[in-house]
């Protein structure tokens, strides 16, 4: 079976972007407006700034050039995930456990569309958040987008 373009992406530059002192937060390839774009999601506990990113990309850029994982014209991105990160896999989750989370629903539950806390727990089909007080078990298959919440909206 051939790899996905994510998997040869991540198994060609994990290595150097390790050595680096970094880890890959995700890799995301998508048609941006009328160009392809190939994101390259990087993370460190201190934080992520512009010249993080910049040393990724020069690191990088030619070892993406020999794989050639790609065919065409695409952009290469290296981002930060920032503070309010999207949580698409289980190792996102367990490394948010503690913090402030939104569960965005595909259908409201209990007439809400969402749920806020903080997350406390993660399970194999399912996370546990702690909203005023209360813990609310929801099913993964619910959640249309989990992401962490550095500020609220003011009501």
């Amino acid at each position: 079976m051939k790899k996905s373009i994510k998997d040869t992406v991540r198994e060609a530059i994990t290595p150097t972007v390790e050595e680096l002192g970094y880890s890959i937060w995700d890799i995301t390839y998508a048609k941006v407006g009328a160009d392809y774009h190939l994101e390259i999601t990087i993370d460190h506990p201190d934080g992520i700034d512009i010249d993080d990113c910049e040393k990724v990309h020069r690191a990088i850029d030619p070892i993406l050039d020999e794989v050639d994982p790609i065919e065409g014209f695409y952009y290469l991105d290296v981002s930060s995930p920032g503070v309010e990160r999207e949580l698409r896999t289980k190792e996102h989750m367990q490394a948010a456990i503690g913090a402030k989370v939104e569960a965005k629903l595909f259908a409201a539950k209990d007439g809400r569309k969402s749920v806020l806390g903080e997350l406390l727990q993660v399970g194999d089909d399912q996370v546990v958040i702690v909203e005023a007080d209360s813990e609310i078990t929801v099913s993964l298959s619910d959640i249309s987008k989990l992401s962490t919440v550095y500020f609220e909206e003011k009501k």
